[in-house]
């Protein structure tokens, strides 16, 4: 038992600890979730006669007032981990009261209940108001900038003009629909009360309808019942769970990493918060302003995705169970912490970051009119235009080497070549204007900004988030 934080070994006890996501996924939380489970078997034998009201009043009491430590110095005087929490309950109520702890239950009907719990809490009332915070605040920036001309990119190249409203339109799209499946997944948790091997023998004894009986139980902490079990919950909904959160940090991961790929000094299209003040940015070179959080954000990833092995290998335990799980499960609690701590530091950089559509603008016109290209290609090509992508490639390579502007040298082949002299008067009928101002060239950009936005916020919120132009 580390003595202080700083006696801790991981680091999402420490650098990286949330303080909500502790609540419901720390040792302390995993042993309130086992004594609820306790708790809610007492109730339900009380509404089925095996035990008075008073008996439960005692029970309530007693688990009020035990702490994972208690447990654990138990623990090391028996050696087991359920059977301690079972003695610490005991040796606080009455005689009478006594029998009923833990009566028909298993293990893993405590503390495989207990694990869903507190996942399920941790998604639902930390890691998804989280999700919900950071999906408003980038419709927020999309919105806002859906008309703001950027230059979209391939491969790390210039391809064609876009909006910056339009590039984070992308993840309003992506994060909600990792909020709409966490949510899903959330809602399709079950839990087991049925014995040893799963089969309800105890409880068959004495309850003509153990099914019921296990339903009841599970209802108490807000779980339905899987429709067959073995000593364990089957792996399956809750890995599913945990992958989600998994494929949502990379979706995060992937936002971070855009955004500090815009925060290149040959780029600067955007910045994260700097607090010039205080904040220092290298230990050896003052003039740096490192994008240290983005760069944090994309490096949790690298924890989650790796832990998620551990939790497919587990799908697997022989016949009705063996322990090799047990210790494995025991650090989901991280994968979920290190969502939260990723999610939330996302948000702190997103809702402080500082746009610069100067420089985008800048980076805009960098390739002058090339970057329409692609649309004088499309054009000659309609017009029945033969071979025009080879055509336009060649001519793009002469504006290169001769350091024109594609319309100038576009203009000189049609005075040499007249059936594409034809081809470019149409083109210049139809569409010269965007010679002058190639950004203009950028689709439907700011319109599908504005349906995802609006998609999304009306979906997740309730709310029209109307872009104002």
């Amino acid at each position: 038992m580390f003595q202080d934080v700083y006696d801790c070994i991981s680091p999402i006890d420490f650098r990286y600890r949330h303080e909500e996501a502790a609540r419901y996924l720390s040792e302390n939380a995993n042993i309130q979730c086992q004594l609820l489970m306790e708790v809610a078997l007492s109730e339900v034998l009380c509404r089925r006669g095996f035990m008075n009201r008073e008996c439960v009043a005692e029970i309530h009491a007693a688990v009020n007032c035990i702490t994972a430590a208690m447990v654990y110095i138990e623990e090391q005087r028996i050696h087991h981990d359920v059977r301690a929490l079972v003695n610490c309950i005991r040796t606080r109520i009455s005689e009478k009261a006594r029998p009923f702890i833990h009566l028909f239950a298993t293990s893993e009907d405590i503390k495989g209940n207990a694990l869903i719990l507190r996942v399920k809490n941790a998604v639902e009332f930390v890691l998804l108001p989280r999700l919900l915070q950071l999906e408003d605040i980038v419709a927020t920036i999309a919105a806002k900038e859906a008309d703001t001309e950027q230059i979209g990119r391939t491969h790390g190249q210039h391809a064609l003009p876009i909006t910056f409203g339009f590039a984070l339109a992308e993840y309003v799209h992506r994060i909600g629909e990792c909020i709409e499946e966490l949510q899903e997944r959330c809602a399709k948790l079950v839990g087991k009360f049925s014995g040893a091997v799963g089969a309800y023998h105890a409880a068959s004894l004495f309850v003509p309808d153990p099914e019921v009986f296990e339903r009841e139980v599970l209802a108490e902490v807000g779980l339905k019942p899987v429709l067959h079990s073995t000593q364990i919950i089957p792996p399956e909904p809750l890995t599913r769970l945990l992958s989600e959160i998994a494929v949502t940090s990379g979706v995060l991961a992937n936002l971070a990493d855009d955004m500090r790929q815009l925060q290149r000094t040959e780029i600067a299209e955007v910045g994260e918060f700097f607090d010039d003040k205080v904040q220092v940015g290298s230990s050896t070179m003052p003039h740096k302003m490192n994008p240290w959080k983005l760069e944090g954000v994309a490096g949790f990833e690298r924890e989650i995705v790796p832990d998620m092995v551990k939790v497919f290998l587990n799908q697997i335990s022989e016949h009705q169970r063996d322990n090799r799980n047990s210790m494995p499960s025991r650090t989901y609690a991280e994968i979920v912490a290190y969502a939260i701590a990723q999610t939330a530091q996302l948000v702190g950089v997103m809702c402080t970051l500082h746009v610069n559509s100067e420089n985008m603008q800048r980076n805009l016109r960098m390739e002058g009119d090339l970057i329409l290209a692609e649309m004088l290609y499309t054009c000659l090509t309609v017009q029945g235009y033969p071979e025009a992508h080879e055509i336009v490639r060649k001519l793009v390579l002469q504006a290169r080497e001769e350091r024109k502007t594609l319309r100038d040298i576009a203009s000189q082949k049609a005075v040499k070549d007249a059936t594409f002299g034809k081809a470019w008067f149409e083109i210049g009928h139809m569409h010269m204007y965007l010679f002058d101002n190639p950004g203009a060239y950028k689709g439907i950009a700011s319109k599908k900004t504005q349906d995802v936005v609006e998609f999304w916020t009306k979906k997740l919120f309730g709310k029209t988030n109307e872009i104002k132009r």
